[in-house]
Order: structure tokens, then sequence, then C-alpha cells
């Protein structure tokens, strides 16, 4: 028999879980495969619809941080396809180099303050800042460890909840970041061994909890509930567990079916827990083959965007958007790129000064 004594370290970091409370809830998981296949996969949780549109943005775009006076600023090196959180930021994307990033809820961040000369970027940009400049998760994390920005959040629109996020990158050869403000500071988790983020508690108190799960073993049991702890546990051993399919055909399918395990029913309420939402789509990147997948949970079919066929060129590229309407409910099939239509950019959510 395991001995309480064991246990200890994983059940204080479970409690702290349960003290910390619950953000919405969002999961992201990268598959590493056979043949060098790596694909990531990651559920969007929201208590209401996200107005989440599909956008190609090609190379070239200038940006501004949208922080006021003293912005940060570039030109876009490559183009990506991304999805929008209300046509004011980025939620989720892949860029032409097979560079994934995805912005989670994580309630216990705190950014720095303004003040240190740094130039500011909106936190609505910061998926996107990631995205435009960088080809793999490695380049991200040498560039942002010298922390060239002070990211700035601010009130979600018509409400007085701050954002509070923390981020995630993987890319085609399977290495994966996550970075996260406690505290105030950056800190950042940087292997291949990170395949998985979801809420609270904060990452080296999700790990510590998922090596309690891993002493029981997944075959044994698994924790079930819709809670964030809980999703990171399952998601860590299926992602695992699953087989290292030849076909990729095979292995998105298998992906797909891990992501699903670990969404939020939709229309499920939990009195206890009033900040776990329900999962509105879902996102699947296919670093290898460089293909896009979006899923909404209220439609019966499952649609891509093939990076291949995407013109990122500054001086030919244009900038496109899939109207995905209201729920997400307008129905695609297939390769949806001839579905896009060219579109003035969302301006991005920016911050006072």
């Amino acid at each position: 028999m395991r001995s309480m004594w064991s246990l200890r370290p994983a059940l204080l970091a479970f409690s702290l879980s349960l003290l910390a409370g619950q953000a919405d809830a969002c999961t992201r998981v990268v598959y590493l495969g056979a043949n060098d296949d790596v694909i990531t996969a990651r559920s969007m949780d929201w208590k209401e619809d996200v107005a989440t549109n599909l956008w190609v943005f090609p190379r070239g775009m200038q940006r501004d941080g949208q922080a006021g006076r003293n912005s940060i600023e570039w030109t876009a090196k490559y183009g990506s396809v991304i999805a929008s959180g209300y046509d004011i930021s980025t939620t989720d994307g892949l860029n032409e180099k097979g560079l994934s990033a995805n912005v989670l809820w994580l309630v216990e961040s705190e950014y720095p303050q303004r003040g240190n000369g740094k130039p500011g970027l909106a936190i609505s940009l910061w998926a996107q800042y990631v995205l435009d400049n960088f080809a793999t998760v490695d380049e991200a994390v040498k560039a942002l460890e010298r922390e060239p920005y002070t990211l700035v959040t601010d009130k979600l629109p018509g409400t007085e909840r701050t954002a509070t996020l923390h981020l995630s990158m993987s890319d085609a050869s399977g290495d994966s970041a996550i970075v996260e403000y406690i505290g105030g500071k950056q800190v950042i988790h940087h292997g291949r061994q990170y395949q998985v983020m979801t809420n609270s508690p904060k990452f080296d108190h999700q790990l510590a909890l998922n090596t309690y799960w891993q002493q029981i073993g997944g075959t044994v049991m698994l924790p079930g509930t819709n809670r964030a702890s809980d999703r990171f546990a399952r998601a860590k051993f299926y992602i695992n567990a699953i087989p290292k399919a030849e076909d990729p055909v095979e292995a998105l399918a298998s992906v797909f079916s891990v992501i699903r395990n670990v969404s939020v029913p939709f229309g499920i309420t939990t009195p206890e827990e009033p900040n776990i939402s329900s999962t509105r789509w879902r996102t699947v990147a296919d670093h290898k083959r460089k293909l896009y997948f979006f899923e909404s949970a209220l439609t019966p079919n499952t649609f891509w965007v093939d990076l291949n066929k995407v013109d990122f060129n500054q001086e030919t590229g244009k900038v496109l958007k899939l109207d995905l309407g209201k729920d997400q409910r307008n129905v695609f099939a297939g390769n949806a790129l001839d579905q896009f239509t060219p579109s003035q950019p969302f301006a991005f959510l920016g911050t006072d000064d």
C-alpha cells in the first residue's frame, strides 16, 4: 500500500489548487507522434459566445503594441492563420513556419507595473506578437527571456473583469514552452515535456498535481471532473497513451478524441464552480503538414485551412476573414480557404497609458 506520507506533497498541492479557485476553462495539449508528427490541440471554454472568426494575416503587416504612447512596434516576419476573440484579440493560431501560439485563462496572473522604460504590449496582441516574429519555440523563448516589452492587461469589454492569461507555444520539432506572469515576474517552462496546459493553479502546481496521478496510473483511475487540474491529468495521460500512428489521418483522429475528452459539455452548469464554462470550439494544428483545423461545438462537422495554399506574400497576400457566425454556427467543409473573403484587419483591444 502506498504510504500517505509519500502522497503528502501532491495532496498539499491539490488543496492549494482548490483554494486558488477555478477560471474559465480551456485546455491545450501537444501530441508527439511517429515520423516526427507534431499536433497541437486546444479547446476554448467560455461562458458566452466569444464571437470568434478565423483570419489570414500576411507577412509585412505593421503592428503597434496598443499600450499607449510607449508601445512596442514591429513588422510581421511571418504570415499566420488565427482564431480571434471578439475580433479584438488573437486567442490561438499557427504561422507559416509551423509555430503555434495559444492563450488560456490563468486567474493567478500578475503582470509587471509600467514605468520600467520598456515599451508596452497589450495582452490582446501577446499571441500575435509570437506568431509574427518567431519560427520556433526556442527562438521565441530566447527573445522573451530578454523581456523586450512590458505586458499590459485591461478589463474585458463590457465587464469589470481584468484579462489574466498565460501563453503556450509549440512548433514543428515538438518543442513547447509555457509563459506565465506570477507575482509580476515572467516565468517560462521550456521543453518537449510540457505538452499540456490548462488553467488554475499556476503551472508548477499543475505539475505537482499531475505527479500524484502518474503515481496512481491512468489505467487504474483518472479524475473525471471539469476542473482544470482534472482535465490536465486526463490530457497528459491520454495524449501519451494514444497510438503513435503511422497514418497522419489516424493520428489526427486520436488527437481530436483527446481534446474532446477534456472538453466541458455544452450547456453544463456547475453552481459551486461558477467560472467553469462550456467548450465553445476546438482547434487542432498539424505542424508537419501545416493544417489548421476548426471545430465548433454547435456544428456537426470539422473543417480546416491548408497553410501551404495561403498567399502570405507581403506584396500579393491579403488580409482574409472567415465569418463563423454567431456561436460559430456557420457550416464549412474540407479546406475552407476559398470561403475566406478580403477584409480590413480588426483593431486589437488597446490599453491606456
